[in-house]
């Protein structure tokens, strides 16, 4: 007899889920139990871990990963995580426990209301009606994963597995075959547009962030002897930040907005929304006269921009087709040259740390193919400017904006991409929220660098509050040593509080990043 559990890894297996992201329950044991060799098992300590090494994984591979919850208690931790994957646009295949189906209705000790638990974020979800059901649905959720480019959840009760299995029971396709190519008249709707600017610009965002994109994009700028602005708070480059089209990252606010765009008769969006704000501020998002124009293979940022045209197509093949029905245009002014800043002095080795020292140093000796993972929301903008991304995945960050992403994510991209060098640059608050992580990276030997920014306090929050004129009410934490927490989850960490002191550091372990093979902690103190 065949078993539903056996069922579902061979789902697993059709589908290339081999590895299993968790934090275990009572509601899953038979289903991990006596996993099967060629299934490998990561666990984190905590269930936004849990979804953000996934989350990590699956963007550095290109695929979707599985995360297995535990019942209502795993699926309320994770919701934040979950969230950020939604947003993000990663695709995840995610299994929630649930208790023993045959007393379900007696609400025993864990029966989670899982219904309706992660919100909207979801791209998918099912609660199979029966135990036969799980093999398919699970198949399904891969499928949903992919093409909704997000989470997919499937409920599971525990005693589910030990069924027998219905081999009838697998609806979904073998194959599915994804393509939205751009129809020859959209392509020529939008070639007339862009024509018929007098100063274009481009703006890019995370759905841009593909060898093939960046080469399109590109070639689209030079033609058009254009600018090309990133996205307010990516959670990818759309385009490489060290070229001389590079504009620099827009500002989250109308007025600043309109500020930067101003002069462009026509401004083209590809792979990002129209446009991502942060605190409100009134007025229009362009100056009166301006043409929104807009390519995304997301049908949600389309449907929710404000642009006079929207064209729902694959980026990469869109903008090369725009820029092969343009007419040739000659230049008339310099090309731009990128802010990515310098330091304009040596500063003294034994000189204190602040943030724009850390990214320059950092910058200086990180190679172009490096994978930047941020979470540091006070100095941000300090290191879009500094630490520009050379390489498609040499940027991610949380676009949703919800903490805990920086440290989980970063080991998830460097257990998918290995060969890679990974440095993790978070806030000594941010770090809080997912510092369990950092025992699955000494666990497993994920080689990842994380920089602490340390200052002893939530800056950004203390920013707003003295911009809204009146007095923060919530304490500095200058007494949480993140070193010693790192140091007890199993990780080497260090602590430096000297210019000499980081660039001692970094020149010792920059070169051997990509093939470092256990976790470092570095706390930059800026106290």
């Amino acid at each position: 007899m065949s078993t539903v559990r056996e069922a579902a890894f061979d789902v697993l297996r059709r589908r290339g889920l081999d590895r299993i992201f968790a934090n275990p329950g009572s509601t899953e044991i038979t289903l991990l139990t006596d996993l099967p060799d060629d299934l490998d098992f990561v666990l984190a300590l905590h269930e936004g871990s849990v979804v953000g090494l996934a989350t990590g994984y699956a963007t550095a591979t290109d695929r979707p990963a599985l995360a297995v919850l535990h019942t209502t208690a795993g699926l309320g931790n994770a919701v934040g995580a979950l969230a950020t994957a939604r947003v993000n646009r990663v695709p995840l295949v995610v299994v929630v426990g649930q208790q023993d189906r045959r007393h379900l209705a007696s609400r025993p000790f864990l029966a989670g209301d899982l219904d309706g638990l992660g919100g909207t974020y979801p791209v998918w979800t099912s609660a199979p009606v029966r135990p036969q059901d799980v093999p398919g649905a699970i198949d399904r959720a891969f499928h949903e994963a992919l093409t909704g480019r997000g989470p997919a959840v499937v409920t599971v009760p525990s005693d589910d597995w030990a069924a027998e299995a219905d081999p009838r029971a697998l609806p979904s396709p073998a194959v599915v075959r994804r393509g939205l190519r751009p129809d020859d008249g959209s392509v020529r709707e939008l070639a007339a547009l862009v024509a018929g600017a007098r100063s274009p610009a481009l703006v890019v965002g995370a759905d841009a962030d593909s060898p093939a994109a960046w080469a399109a994009l590109v070639e689209l700028a030079d033609r058009l002897d254009a600018p090309a602005w990133q996205e307010a708070f990516a959670a990818r480059a759309g385009f490489p930040q060290d070229h001389p089209r590079f504009a620099g990252h827009l500002p989250p606010e109308r007025a600043a907005l309109r500020s930067a765009l101003a002069g462009h008769d026509l401004v083209l969006v590809v792979g990002a929304p129209v446009f991502r704000q942060y605190q409100y501020s009134p007025g229009d998002l362009v100056e009166p006269g301006t043409t929104i124009a807009l390519v995304t293979d997301d049908a949600e940022d389309a449907h929710h921009s404000r642009a006079d045209l929207a064209v729902l197509a694959d980026p990469a093949a869109t903008v090369a087709a725009l820029t092969a029905a343009l007419p040739t245009r000659v230049s008339d002014g310099p090309v731009l040259t990128p802010d990515v800043g310098t330091a304009p002095l040596a500063p003294a080795a034994d000189g204190p740390l602040d943030a724009p020292t850390v990214f320059v140093e950092l910058a200086r000796r990180l190679p172009a193919d490096a994978v930047v993972v941020e979470e540091t929301p006070s100095s941000r903008p300090d290191l879009h400017r500094l630490v520009p991304a050379r390489a498609p995945l040499g940027f991610l960050s949380a676009a949703q904006g919800g903490l805990g992403f920086g440290v989980p994510a970063s080991i998830g991209v460097k257990l998918g991409a290995p060969d890679r060098p990974v440095v993790a640059v978070v806030g000594d608050g941010s770090t809080l929220y997912g510092v369990q992580g950092l025992w699955s990276a000494a666990h497993y030997r994920v080689g990842v660098l994380v920089l602490v920014m340390d200052n002893g306090r939530y800056a950004i929050m203390d920013r707003l509050a003295t911009e809204a004129g009146g007095k923060a009410p919530w304490p500095g934490f200058g007494e949480v040593d993140v070193a010693t927490l790192a140091t007890g989850l199993g990780c080497e960490a260090r602590r430096v509080d000297t210019v000499g002191a980081l660039t001692g550091l970094l020149d010792e372990v920059v070169p051997g990043l990509p093939e470092r093979r256990a976790p470092l902690v570095v706390v930059c103190s800026l106290r």
